[in-house]
């Protein structure tokens, strides 16, 4: 697929692309080549995509997979997807963010980037052996920043606990239609167990996302302000902020403020 093909396509399918939908169709098929060879598909594999889109992936997927599961909210997309590929599929039609994922063992998207969030999220809380997901090079800076860069955040804290996070390739503008004002990249995720213990899940992610909601307060402030704890003497790291630690250190924190809750 080159961009006259894409835009030939967009014409056929009466599709216009929506800014607020994230809707930029990737042109380049080597880079779809290798999107899909960094998947690492083996026999057996369910493979999800969310968002195919003109199908740059989805006409490669099919070829290696025999249980391809594509989600596409937008009718004109799905009605080609369909039209074209749907003996060799399953469609869903529907938002990524509200329907229930198939299970699945690898996940294979061209991210729109106004679902890449939830997106992310929600793969975090199933199963699977390995994504490789297109995103904003933006995003995907925060999913592997470094402890104290102003990228670190609640989505660098969860993907770090619960999988091994890397960015493959930069892909540029240009490769896209419409051209988005910001460049991509290509991240792998792959599960692993977690690299520390915490005493309770739930209270390191509320954690977590409370004090990333305001990065800029003591940690102290933050839970009082959340009503986690009714003081924060005792609890570590309480004068610091959360920008400034170490997951495994906001595991101290998760489990002072379980051990306390339980008393």
């Amino acid at each position: 697929m080159c961009p006259g093909e894409t835009g030939r396509l967009i014409a056929e399918t009466g599709v216009i692309p929506r800014k607020s939908r994230g809707q930029n169709f990737l042109t380049d098929g080597r880079i779809a080549d290798r999107h899909v060879q960094y998947a690492d598909i083996q026999p057996g594999d369910r493979v999800l995509e969310v968002g195919p889109g003109l199908g740059i992936l989805t006409k490669r997927l099919v070829e290696i997979s025999d249980s391809l599961t594509c989600i596409e909210i937008d009718t004109a997309l799905a009605d080609y997807i369909e039209g074209e590929l749907g003996d060799r599929l399953t469609l869903i039609r529907g938002d990524a963010t509200k329907v229930e994922f198939p299970p699945f063992d690898r996940f294979v998207s061209n991210l729109p980037y106004s679902v890449s969030t939830p997106i992310i999220f929600k793969l975090l809380d199933r199963p699977f052996k390995k994504a490789v997901v297109m995103v904003q090079k933006e995003f995907g800076d925060r999913m592997v920043a470094d402890v104290g860069s102003p990228d670190y955040s609640r989505l660098t804290v969860n993907l770090f606990y619960r999988a091994e996070c890397q960015i493959l390739e930069n892909v540029p503008r240009s490769r896209f239609k419409p051209e988005p004002r910001v460049d991509s990249c290509l991240v792998s995720i792959t599960p692993r167990p977690a690299p520390f213990p915490v005493k309770d899940e739930k209270t390191f992610f509320d954690i977590v996302k409370v004090c990333f909601d305001h990065r800029r307060k003591k940690i102290g402030t933050s839970l009082k302000a959340a009503h986690l704890v009714d003081s924060a003497e005792g609890i570590p790291y309480a004068d610091d902020r959360i920008e400034h630690l170490r997951p495994v250190e906001i595991a101290e924190i998760a489990d002072a403020v379980w051990e306390r809750r339980q008393n």
